[in-house]
């Protein structure tokens, strides 16, 4: 039986709250000061503090930060209402969760029913950590590389809270998977988890589809309809391209992640709904909102943590990694494990990837396919080349148009240059040796002359 401690400086608040957690088989103290919440710790250390923010001695942060006597108990907020400030004081201080006042006892419930040790969760972390050592791999993610790197230290410091998550990152580079990963993470982990493009849902539909409807509220609506907040109750809820949300959508989802209560359409009731959300977009979010596609409130609740993921061009020494795990994992659905080549590799390495770890996951499925024997080689892998590359910095590269050819223009490109930047460079010093002639250009760049068009487009010639 676990033991939980309720610091509220209102005694019939906290006679209420101590007979709701023990309802919930949970032994209970209460404590109305800070003073007095110091001694109760000391005494008999709670699994769970229940923590009211406002106390006649004190802020209750404060006791947040006498970690000695914290120990292992986990930190729940209670507060007259989730605000911003509230989530991001949570985050700051390292807080569980955040509970708002009048507590119910749904609430409560939710609460105390995911109640798990801090020192549990580090375990977990050092495990995932001690896995990317041996294999490359941090949950649903692979990859070992500097940027990703980053996203992991993210993802842990985060996945224990229970504050909203905004991931933007261009399609495929694995906006989901992170989401996942946090959802493993967290102690909302043996509860649902689900996942909605808002971008491929009818506008006509989407409000019942994310809030429910009641039977007869609209032509069709035969029987209730759960929603996705309804069915992740408990868990986590990735609202991924929130950016295509109608707008009078998002001033309801707004609302929830306010007031923590919603209705279904065709209802006037209030549902409570405990859910972790977690939001994603290809835009800008700040662009997006200058552009009117996402409401400036909405994205100020959603982005208290940001997270950025990088295009697999900016990572391209996980692409051993992510090759050999994309091929393993068709081998084991198609019974035979086959692998690429040097020169497939060498060839991956020189590739765009404008579709990211997505695109590549689908060209490896392509070459799998008709590859014959046991090896992937380069022959149905993309053929465009971004550029030459110098080994050492300030070496001259050789643009692949003029090589070989007297009075060839030689450019140079310094060492850990995006393959963007250096491609752009060769594509303009080629298109200039040869007098703008298009057709020659792509001949001797080795593209097709529609892939040279797009590109002087990105590139405003």
């Amino acid at each position: 039986m676990g033991h939980a401690l309720i610091v509220e400086d209102d005694a019939d608040a906290a006679r209420m709250m101590a007979q709701l957690v023990a309802n919930e088989g949970f032994s209970a103290a209460t404590a109305q000061s800070l003073g007095e919440a110091r001694k109760q710790m000391a005494m008999q250390p709670p699994d769970v503090v229940l923590l009211d923010l406002r106390l006649p001695d004190g802020n209750g942060m404060a006791l947040l930060d006498e970690t000695d006597l914290i120990g292992n108990s986990e930190v729940v907020l209670m507060t007259g209402h989730a605000s911003l400030e509230t989530s991001i004081q949570a985050l700051r201080y390292g807080a569980a969760d955040y509970l708002i006042k009048p507590v119910s006892a749904r609430q409560l419930h939710s609460i105390l029913s995911r109640v798990m040790k801090p020192s549990v969760l580090k375990d977990e972390v050092r495990s995932l950590q001690e896995e990317l050592q041996r294999n490359g791999r941090f949950g649903h993610l692979v990859g070992t590389s500097a940027p990703m790197a980053q996203v992991y230290e993210q993802i842990a410091r985060v996945a224990g809270t229970s504050v909203t998550v905004f991931v933007t990152g261009e399609s495929g580079t694995g906006k989901e998977l992170v989401a996942r990963t946090v959802h493993d993470l967290s102690r909302r982990r043996a509860k649902p988890f689900l996942a909605v493009n808002c971008g491929a849902i009818s506008p006509n539909l989407i409000e019942s589809e994310i809030f429910g409807h009641e039977k007869g509220s609209f032509t069709g609506a035969e029987r209730q309809h759960q929603g996705f907040f309804e069915r992740a109750h408990g868990g986590t809820l990735f609202l991924d391209e929130i950016t295509e949300m109608p707008m009078e959508l998002q001033v309801k989802l707004l609302r929830v992640l306010e007031t923590g209560t919603f209705m279904r359409v065709g209802s006037t009731t209030p549902q409570e709904t405990d859910v972790r959300v977690i939001a994603a977009s290809n835009r800008d979010p700040a662009q997006a909102a200058a552009q009117g596609k996402l409401r400036e409130d909405l994205l100020y609740r959603l982005n208290v943590f940001p997270l950025d993921l990088p295009p697999l061009r900016e990572r391209l020494e996980d692409l051993p990694l992510l090759v050999r795990y994309f091929l393993q994992e068709i081998g084991k659905r198609e019974g035979v494990i086959k692998r690429a080549t040097p020169e497939a590799m060498a060839r991956l390495a020189l590739h765009r990837w404008p579709g990211n770890v997505r695109e590549l996951r689908n060209v490896l499925q392509r070459a799998y396919v008709m590859a014959t024997g046991p090896e992937i080689t380069e022959q149905w892998l993309p053929r465009e080349p971004a550029a030459a590359c110098a080994d050492t910095p300030g070496t001259p590269a050789v643009a692949p148009a003029a090589a070989g050819e007297p009075g060839a223009p030689v450019i140079q490109v310094i060492l850990g240059s995006p393959l963007a930047d250096i491609e752009k460079q060769v594509i303009l010093a080629t298109l200039n040796h040869y007098g703008h002639h298009k057709e020659r250009t792509a001949a001797a760049l080795g593209v097709s002359l529609k892939t040279l068009y797009n590109r002087l487009k990105e590139y405003g010639v």
